[in-house]
């Protein structure tokens, strides 16, 4: 969640009574063998896992959780710790693996405590035999102007990571979509306030992207996706929000290729989610409403570089439970295993207030012929996929 973050949300759920021990949750420890979506998920330790807007890489049979550590009260929404890894062989109980990349204590660091790390994804690079971390980067004190991504790197999967560099995306390059007409002449004013008709004209005729084609473009809400012939790309929300970028990263997926396009121009899109069922791709988005959730989007294309065709709302439900995902925010979208064409959504249901006791909210997706869609299961497990 990166736009407008002064907004502050609670929730129709209040914050539970449950017992809070230092910067963490305590819940029954135990193994269990099925998914309960916005209840507290402990892991080995007893703990409410700590790995918020995360995703998930899965390497030797084994499935990494790698998301955002939070400590109590409102500080929690920055880094104070850094991004926690957790294992998995059944995706329903988790060990606790520890801080796979720590903040830093110096001042000068772009990682310093008190930054801010959101959406850290790893992905395995084969040629490399390198764990490569990207994440969402605002320096200490930027507030979300920065907009920037992180890279860090490891040869273990578990880390310790090392920071490596932050950067604007796509710095010196063109979208692939982007009409020749509008590369040059006077450069757009980008108007204020956002999401004004001025505004929207001026993001659909290009002036952000002009604006920062030098120095790198915005990214602020971000993902990897890894294609099965090893390409990977980033998606994220740029232009000040406005629009996705999807950009194919360097063969060591420590950069970026040149190649890249824009989609949905002025739409408003963040908390991206893709994923590849029968050679088409999907996405699950959120509009930007800060922390207070809001109707999912979908679409569809036919390459990561192509044309995106929007679907509409996933979620089947209660219009409250539409019109907020659940009460949640997307963040990942996982293949399940050992079922075919078969995938888990996962989201957040945030809590800005206490960003420690933020709760997961993972549900099947369902299908209604190539569109996917969600409905609430306040338990279920993966022998629910036919």
């Amino acid at each position: 969640m990166t736009l407008r973050r002064e907004v502050r949300w609670l929730g129709t759920v209040s914050i539970t009574c449950a017992l809070i021990v230092g910067a963490s949750l305590a819940a029954e420890p135990g193994t269990t063998s099925s998914f309960h979506p916005g209840e507290l998920w402990p892991d080995n330790k007893g703990v409410h896992i700590n790995a918020h807007g995360g995703g998930i890489l899965v390497q030797g049979g084994t499935y990494y959780w790698f998301g955002e550590h939070k400590i109590k009260g409102p500080q929690g929404n920055s880094a104070m710790v850094g991004v926690h890894c957790y294992s998995s062989r059944d995706l329903y109980n988790w060990a606790d693996e520890g801080i796979a990349l720590a903040v830093s204590k110096d001042p000068k660091s772009d990682i310093v405590e008190g930054s801010i790390i959101e959406r850290p994804k790893v992905i395995y690079n084969a040629k490399t035999g390198k764990f490569v971390m990207w994440f969402h980067l605002e320096p200490r004190g930027a507030g979300y102007e920065g907009a920037r991504v992180g890279i860090a790197a490891s040869d273990s999967v578990t880390g310790p990571y090392t920071f490596l560099r932050s950067l604007r995306t796509t710095a010196g390059t063109w979208p692939m979509n982007f009409p020749d007409v509008l590369k040059s002449g006077p450069l757009p004013t980008v108007p204020i306030p956002q999401g004004s008709t001025a505004w929207l004209q001026a993001n659909l005729m290009g002036a952000i992207v002009r604006r920062d084609f030098k120095d790198g473009q915005m990214s602020r809400d971000m993902n990897l996706f890894v294609d099965d012939d090893g390409t990977a790309y980033h998606i994220t929300a740029s232009e000040e929000n406005g629009t996705l970028h999807i950009s194919e990263l360097s063969a060591d997926y420590l950069g970026f290729s040149g190649r890249w396009i824009r989609a949905f121009p002025g739409k408003h899109n963040e908390a991206p989610a893709v994923f590849k069922r029968g050679g088409k791709y999907y996405m699950i988005t959120s509009g930007c409403t800060g922390w207070k959730p809001n109707a999912a989007r979908s679409a569809v294309a036919d390459s990561m570089l192509g044309e995106w065709r929007t679907l509409g709302n996933p979620s089947r439900g209660t219009q409250a439970e539409n019109d907020t995902t659940f009460e949640s925010q997307s963040t990942y979208v996982l293949p399940a295993p050992g079922k075919p064409g078969a995938f888990i959504f996962m989201a957040d249901r945030w809590r800005p207030n206490n960003p420690v006791d933020g709760r997961y909210i993972w549900l099947p997706v369902l299908w209604e012929g190539d569109r996917p869609v969600l409905r609430w299961m306040k338990e279920w497990s993966l022998a629910d996929f036919k």
